[in-house]
């Protein structure tokens, strides 16, 4: 008879000896705060937030008590809470995240809103995502609306891993991705709508030196003098890219507004608009090519 497989270590088999659950949140909350502290000990026990409260009292394996402390003290350094569990949710979505990609925020939603807004629910529209990183973007539009395409891009081959093993860990088959620059990458192709979060930081902005931007991919977040490079780009050869009423909509920083809407204006979109979130700053600038 062979010998029974032995299972993995984690809450099931805790050492006797060890310090609380509720001890050990504790513990992180009173380093880093609660809000990084529960999702740190979640990735670590390998479990739920409801197994996390309705086992409070129960002792944590000496092993993973470490674990935790060494996520703790890295977060404490700075480390953003998503890489170091290496997931983030975004609309319905629970995606990988990795420092290939830039980790997706919930004002990066009202473009998926304004999107969909657009774009009807068995419409077998085409749409493109510029910049995908983690496919947040993409993904989302594609959960949405099966019946469309959606065309994912990024000029990096690591991020563009990322974004395809995340569809695939949702089985969204309706989802292609292609590698290259802005509008580059989509060849000759049409779309009804392009949608973008490209980077709009200036180089050299202060902010980059705080926070999690410090760990996240700079070619994500700054892109030239103004931050308006990247997204120079797009206006001006989305155009070639959109049918004729398709749309583009672009996220972007809050005193950003009105100069998108003069390019796109410059580049003959009608209905051009700014659209403000939930804590009424400009976030994204849409326009439309004539009908």
């Amino acid at each position: 008879m062979s010998s029974p497989t032995p299972g993995p270590p984690g809450p099931a088999t805790p050492d006797p000896s060890g310090i609380r659950v509720d001890a050990l949140l504790r513990e992180s909350s009173a380093r880093i705060g609660r809000e990084d502290a529960e999702p740190l000990l979640i990735h670590a026990l390998g479990v739920d937030r409801a197994w996390l409260f309705a086992h409070a009292t129960d002792p944590v394996a000496a092993a993973t008590a470490a674990r935790v402390r060494a996520l703790v003290e890295r977060r404490a350094a700075g480390e953003p809470v998503a890489y170091l569990t290496g997931r983030r949710g975004f609309w319905t979505l629970d995606l990988e995240v990795t420092p290939d990609t830039l980790i997706p925020r919930p004002e990066t939603e009202l473009l998926v809103e304004l999107a969909l807004a657009r774009i009807g629910r068995d419409a077998p529209a085409r749409i493109a995502d510029l910049g995908t990183g983690s496919g947040a973007i993409a993904l989302a539009l594609a959960s949405e609306r099966p019946a469309a395409v959606v065309v994912a891009t990024d000029v990096s081959k690591d991020t563009l891993a990322v974004a395809v093993r995340n569809a695939q860990a949702h089985a969204l088959d309706n989802v292609w991705f292609r590698r290259g620059d802005w509008c580059q990458a989509l060849g000759h192709d049409r779309f009804d709508l392009i949608a973008s979060n490209p980077p709009y930081i200036a180089d050299g902005d202060p902010h980059l030196a705080r926070g999690d931007l410090r760990h996240e991919p700079g070619r994500a977040l700054a892109s030239g003098s103004d931050g308006l490079d990247a997204i120079r780009a797009i206006v001006q050869a989305a155009p070639s890219h959109l049918v004729p009423g398709g749309w583009l909509l672009l996220e972007h920083g809050l005193e950003q507004g009105a100069a998108i809407r003069a390019l796109m204006q410059q580049a003959g979109m009608v209905e051009v608009a700014t659209e403000r979130d939930l804590e009424q700053r400009d976030r994204v600038t849409l326009g439309r090519m004539p009908p």
